[in-house]
């Protein structure tokens, strides 16, 4: 029998595999195996470059060896770039994506080939790396520290298939989005190992816009940083954030809700601490699905600090990645990423909100800690019939209206102790009475109002059921009640626009409109994309005040975010008949009429004019009526 010598040596190799191969082969192998070819030979020419060797392939697989562990970081980064443009130019359903895998260590020669722990090492981390990505050993971390500039997540040890001892991985950072891929195949598992790995850091819109597949270049800065000279706004003298819709990389349209979701609790929870600024859900929420810079978010909204993230649901699995850049510095100043069973995911919010106010050394008093961490529901399905209803509920129509309230119903019989399901409720109650969609508008306001409190007997500090008992109040012409209920609701949630122009807008109607327009102005401020009622509540108040030019400017921004609401043309045909601009004033009704055949100039007066002087709401009905609108 014939004697083999054993010959050793120290090197490092490099691991790569296709993502997703099977999957790809099964749909079309001709084409699977023509941009198999070709890459090969990017890959294999590209590893000539950089003084190394294939030693093995095998179908998908490459590996090839380096006598320098910085060309072997180097050919991987210089591979994934290259795929990555070559896929720019190629059907999703034709891209080839690659992991890869470096490592350094003591390997065996046979022939030519390479064999051992040293090899296995980086097939293995081959797998731990995510699609499109690269991860690397300790060992080869500590050579390439300080003679790169990269960034690195530490994964910390994992215990990886037919190895003895736990392997030290890092992963090196994700710069820029890029192409797409299968949601499904878009990780590979880690052998039944929690990951503990940082949020990858990356825009959230691109991530979106590319379907939800990262890959880097390494080199580059992470975010270029913000301009003060270029802010839309002053910076104001606290900390100031915009929280960006958390991007769904499941691959399902179905699942927006949970990311959309999980965005919006964080905004409603800073909202209620008095030593932050933050931009309304109303503005942020614009970026959904765009490309766009974290540095132009800040210029536009006028903070420092922009908080993304991503969300992901594999089975009964959810994993939420979350980073907070300091936009005007350039560099991410916290980044974290949890991993949970799915009915846990909303445990996630509060975890991430106190992460970030932690990050931003704000002090939390005792009440606002209680707050942010109190939360609504633990109920997914609860959860997302809300937010199913909600989508109706804001079309204000009888039939959605209708939906709505149905749905809201649903979500509290799966969990009775839901304060904003019952909130909602009493607000489409609210919504019937005033719009005449009821028999009996009284009964249906004496509902709203028992819901409401019903909700506050659940949750003494919930802001939205005092924005209610103010609604009730303001349409039964109980002012100082009214403006009661809506300094409850800014003391609990001083932050939010919604409720400061809720405030503004019983101000304007209980004639106070130079106190109005003060708090309005401060709700538009932290929501610059502010909705189309809070435009309205603007005009209104400096129709109020006489100043007319003024109030045409904000009805026709209202008018612009939302086109098919006739509130934005009725102000606007009132102010143009009272500044005596009769022709704008007929174009505005028509226009009235060309959104709402069934417009009935009572209903809509008496359901949005709740004026103390009621004078007012008789001229306003006049005035319609003159410029040939039905009663």
């Amino acid at each position: 029998m014939a004697e083999y010598e054993v010959k050793r040596k120290l090197t490092t190799i490099l691991a790569a595999d296709v993502v997703g191969y099977t999957r790809l082969m099964r749909a079309d192998e001709e084409a699977t195996l023509k941009t198999l070819g070709e890459y090969r030979d990017v890959i294999d020419g590209l590893i000539a470059r950089h003084e190394g060797r294939v030693f093995s392939t095998g179908g998908d697989s490459v590996l090839a060896e380096f006598g320098s562990v910085v060309e072997a970081v180097r050919c991987a980064i210089s591979c994934q770039e290259e795929i990555l443009s070559r896929n720019a130019e190629l059907a999703d359903d034709r891209k080839l994506i690659f992991r890869m895998g470096v490592n350094v260590g003591d390997v065996m020669i046979r022939d030519g080939d390479l064999f051992g722990d040293g090899v296995n090492v980086a097939a293995r981390l081959e797998g731990l790396a995510e699609a499109g990505g690269v991860c690397i050993s300790g060992s080869v971390f500590e050579q390439i520290k300080h003679k790169l500039s990269l960034g690195f997540e530490d994964m910390g040890q994992q215990q990886v298939k037919n190895i003895a001892d736990p392997v030290t991985a890092y992963r090196l950072v994700p710069r820029q989005v890029s192409v797409s891929v299968d949601a499904t195949a878009a990780t590979k598992p880690s052998d039944g190992k929690r990951w503990r790995l940082p949020v990858m850091a990356v825009a959230v819109a691109l991530i979106f816009a590319a379907g939800g597949f990262a890959i880097w270049r390494p080199w580059e800065p992470v975010v270029e940083p913000a301009s003060l000279d270029r802010m839309a706004f002053p910076l104001p003298d606290k900390p100031s954030i915009a929280v960006l819709p958390f991007v769904n990389l499941s691959g399902d349209a179905t699942q927006d809700y949970l990311g959309d979701g999980i965005a919006e609790n964080i905004i409603t929870a800073l909202s209620r601490v008095a030593e932050m600024f933050v931009i309304a859900r109303t503005s942020t929420f614009t970026y959904k699905g765009k490309v766009v810079k974290v540095q132009q978010v800040a210029e536009d909204l006028g903070v420092r600090y922009v908080l993304e993230g991503s969300v992901q649901r594999s089975g009964d699995k959810v994993r939420v990645t979350a980073q907070l850049i300091d936009a005007l510095e350039g560099h991410h100043i916290w980044a974290e990423r949890y991993e949970r069973e799915f009915k846990d995911a909303f445990a996630l919010q509060d975890e991430i909100t106190l992460n970030v106010l932690t990050a931003l050394e704000v002090k939390l008093t005792a009440g606002a800690g209680a707050s942010i961490l109190r939360g609504n529901t633990k109920n997914l399905d609860a959860y997302q019939l809300l937010r199913r209803g909600e989508r109706h509920f804001l079309r204000f129509t009888n039939e959605d209206n209708t939906k709505a309230q149905r749905l809201f119903q649903q979500a509290v019989e799966l969990d009775p102790n839901y304060t904003q399901g019952w909130y909602f409720i009493g607000l489409t109650h609210q919504l019937s009475a005033k719009f005449g969609w009821s028999d009996d508008a009284v009964q249906e306001q004496v509902r709203a109002e028992e819901l409401a409190r019903k909700a506050l007997s659940i949750d003494p500090s919930d802001p939205g059921a005092y924005n209610l008992l103010a609604n009730i109040a303001l349409h039964r012409r109980q002012y100082d009640e009214a403006l009661g209920y809506n300094e409850k609701a800014v003391a609990l949630a001083q932050n939010s626009a919604g409720t400061l122009a809720l405030l503004g807008r019983t101000l304007v109607y209980a004639e106070r409109p130079e106190e109005a327009l003060l708090v309005i102005q401060k709700a538009i401020r932290l929501s610059p994309f502010s909705p189309p009622n809070v435009l309205r509540y603007e005009g209104i108040a400096y129709h109020s005040m006489g100043r007319y030019e003024e109030a045409i400017a904000a009805f026709e921004r209202a008018r612009t975010r939302n086109p098919n609401s006739p509130l934005p043309l009725v102000w606007l045909a009132i102010t143009y008949a009272d500044k005596g601009q009769m022709e704008q004033a007929r174009a505005a009704a028509q226009e009235i009429l060309e959104l709402n055949r069934n417009f009935s100039t009572k209903v809509y007066v008496n359901a949005t004019m709740d004026y103390k002087d009621r004078t007012k709401t008789g001229h306003a009905i006049a005035t319609l009526r003159q410029l040939g609108l039905p009663e």
